[in-house]
């Protein structure tokens, strides 16, 4: 009896509960909060596999990612039964999610009619060559005024396209208007409500803000884009849910929501969430003159105003972790790493630029390939480790620098979050490139608490409250620059030179069945020395006969090689 009590007691001082599912590129977590102290009190996670069925095509199973929702929200319940905390407590539930990666499914069937195509797939540079060559001067920045975004394969809207064309299912459910097309988070949410029996089609500013088809300045679809796609708008959900009684009643990106829970309410303040880095301006869009993003950050109320970010997105940060673990096998898991470079403490002059898609901001170059440079005989494991954790703080130097000049508001401080902060190697070389402290919460999951309290605090709810006063303090651990800042800028400018040497690796010269061309495969002199072995060859079997062949060859040789220069 006594221990009964103690436990309801226990339950009654915790106060309102808010949960977030967390739905990330490699994993998916389900976490609960106290509302009234921002408290994590428990939470579960689960690793998702991705496909590689071509190069540069990066998949995950639509399936798989709600059975790790519904496998994450059961052991986490389980978790806080365990505990003795009520779950009927939980008075609401956000989402978050990566971005931009998209999905089509049947709304009769409910069943997905692809694979997910993930943001860092590269399937569409084609698409993306075709949609560019149509625009006045072949301008890649042609709806950047609508959409703050660049026409590229990072986006929505061109996946979606490919679907539409390669994909026979897909292009028969969009004719029979059965097509229902989301982003991670419309998949979730319309599966959690419901699904094929009355299931909610929607999502947020943030999410559509990322698709290329949203105007970033009315907040809505933009028929224009549309036109541009050669689509009509059927296939679009609404912007705007329940779970066991429980309101589904925040949704962000996940980029977005990391900046609601690192509590960047301000002009001028700025995050790191897995090295993607976002600068809030709040009420006005600025275009970016230097390769960025411009985004909607996030709108916390249906008649709130929206508020604007700068964004400079990384294709491969966190994910280089995974590429020495499961390609190159040097490591057998992330910890290792932080160990292995540490152990020399130095590249000893090796870059590694991890353009395994290409660069995104801010560049914006898909004919990038990741390289590794500056190898000598004493290089080894240890130095290639340090260089990709260098990698991924060099590139959060190039996004900073951009949006010093975007913003005319040059940082101070950058505050971090996400999984690779546990690096603290990591995080001290960020505070030495950057030549600014770096600022991690001693709460890492700050994505989450994002999608939380924009939960909590939605209509209907309010159980979380925004006001500045009433937020809690967050404790954290400052990381303050130790190397000289001449140092820094010698090891940034050779940086800058080794991502030069990374471009124009790649063409996409479509041939008719949509695969590139063999000359944007095999390097042009392995051919011409094959070509050239082929005529020796043929000139010792065939004596002066072969001479003969040998020349109506090269003649058409010397054709082919003019053809393919022009």
């Amino acid at each position: 009896m006594n221990g009964t009590m103690a436990a309801s007691s226990h339950r009654v001082t915790l106060g309102p509960l808010v949960a977030a599912i967390d739905q990330g590129t490699s994993s998916t977590r389900f976490l609960v909060f106290n509302s009234k102290t921002a408290e994590l009190l428990s939470h579960h996670q689960v690793e998702l596999k991705q496909s590689f069925p071509k190069e540069g095509w990066v998949e995950e199973d639509p399936k798989e990612i709600l059975q790790s929702v519904y496998e994450c929200m059961e052991r986490t319940c389980e978790k806080l039964t365990q505990l003795n905390i009520d779950i009927s407590n939980i008075k609401a539930i956000g989402v978050t999610n990566q971005r931009e990666t998209t999905l089509v499914w049947d709304k009769e069937t409910g069943e997905p009619l692809y694979n997910a195509i993930v943001w860092l797939d590269l399937r569409t540079q084609s698409t993306v060559e075709r949609l560019i060559n149509k625009t006045p001067g072949r301008n890649k920045n042609h709806l950047k005024h609508k959409t703050g975004l660049p026409i590229s394969t990072y986006f929505s809207a061109v996946k979606l396209r490919w679907l539409m064309d390669n994909v026979d299912e897909v292009h028969q459910a969009v004719v029979s208007h059965r097509a229902m097309f989301g982003t991670v988070d419309s998949w979730l949410i319309w599966c959690l409500t419901g699904g094929k029996s009355g299931g909610v089609h929607c999502t947020d500013v943030t999410n559509a803000s990322r698709t290329m088809l949203f105007n970033i300045h009315t907040l809505d679809w933009d028929p224009e884009l549309f036109h541009f796609l050669n689509w009509s708008l059927f296939l679009l959900l609404q912007k705007s849910g329940a779970l066991s009684g429980i309101p589904i009643s925040g949704c962000l990106g996940d980029q977005s929501a990391a900046l609601v829970g690192q509590m960047c309410f301000q002009d001028g303040q700025a995050k790191n969430t897995t090295f993607c880095t976002l600068c809030l301006l709040c009420l006005q869009p600025v275009m970016s003159d230097h390769g960025l993003l411009t985004t909607v950050a996030y709108q916390l109320g249906r008649d709130k105003p929206a508020c604007y970010a700068l964004e400079g997105s990384v294709a491969i940060a966190g994910a280089v972790v995974r590429w020495l673990r499961d390609n190159l096998g040097i490591i057998g898991s992330s910890e290792e790493l932080e160990k292995l470079a540490a152990s020399v403490g130095t590249s000893y002059g090796c870059y590694f630029v991890p353009a395994f898609s290409g660069l995104y901001a801010p560049y914006w170059e898909p004919s990038a390939r990741g390289i590794i440079c500056g190898l000598t005989q004493f290089t080894n494991k240890s130095h290639v480790a340090f260089a990709a954790l260098e990698a991924v703080c060099f590139q959060t130097r190039e996004i900073l620098d951009a949006m010093n000049q975007d913003s005319g508001i040059p940082l101070t401080q950058l505050q971090v979050d996400g999984g690779m902060t546990s690096n603290k190697l990591l995080m001290q070389l960020q505070a030495d490139i950057l030549c600014i402290p770096v600022v991690k919460p001693s709460m890492p999951e700050t994505t989450a608490l994002g999608a939380a309290m924009a939960a909590g605090a939605a209509e209907g709810v309010s159980v979380w409250s925004l006001s500045p006063e009433d937020l809690s303090a967050v404790t954290s651990e400052k990381f303050e620059p130790q190397i000289n800042p001449d140092e820094s800028e010698f090891r940034y400018a050779r940086w800058k030179r080794a991502v030069q040497k990374s471009m124009n690796w790649e063409t996409t010269e479509p041939v008719g069945n949509g695969e590139t061309s063999i000359f944007s495969s095999i390097p042009l002199g392995f051919y011409i020395m094959g070509s050239m072995l082929m005529l020796v060859g043929a000139k010792y079997l065939a004596g002066q006969r072969g001479f003969f062949c040998c020349a109506q060859i090269l003649k058409h040789f010397r054709s082919c090689v003019c053809t393919l220069f022009r």
